[in-house]
């Protein structure tokens, strides 16, 4: 890890997002993102809590809430952002990810 900081950032809103629902279900604060084969555009983000992070995660932290992304996720997220947006359609985790090529217009689907 040379500069975890750098690889993927959680924002402010998204670590409030994380702690409340963590609290809610009295697990640590902890998000994990991976990235899985499939969707509509080929790859799909899949987040859930954590209770630990694994040996060859990359973590960075913001406002006390950690964001743990695998090796393999990683190299398909690096530069990324996660945020957490509320708007008409919904609420949700939404990742602004510059190695995605191309989406879909649910959020969750992007190609390389």
């Amino acid at each position: 890890m040379d500069n975890p900081a750098a690889d993927i950032t959680l924002t402010p809103a998204a670590a409030k997002r994380v702690a409340a629902i963590a609290a809610k279900q009295q697990k640590p604060a902890i998000l994990r993102l991976a990235v899985e084969g499939g969707g509509c555009s080929g790859f799909q983000y899949r987040f859930g809590l954590a209770d630990a992070p694994e040996p060859d995660d990359t973590v960075t932290e913001t406002d006390g809430v950690s964001l743990v992304v695998d090796d393999i996720s990683l190299d398909l997220v690096r530069g990324s952002a996660v945020d957490f947006v509320e708007s008409l359609g919904g609420s949700a985790f939404q990742v602004t990810n510059p190695n995605a090529a191309s989406g879909c217009g649910c959020g969750s689907s992007f190609s390389i």
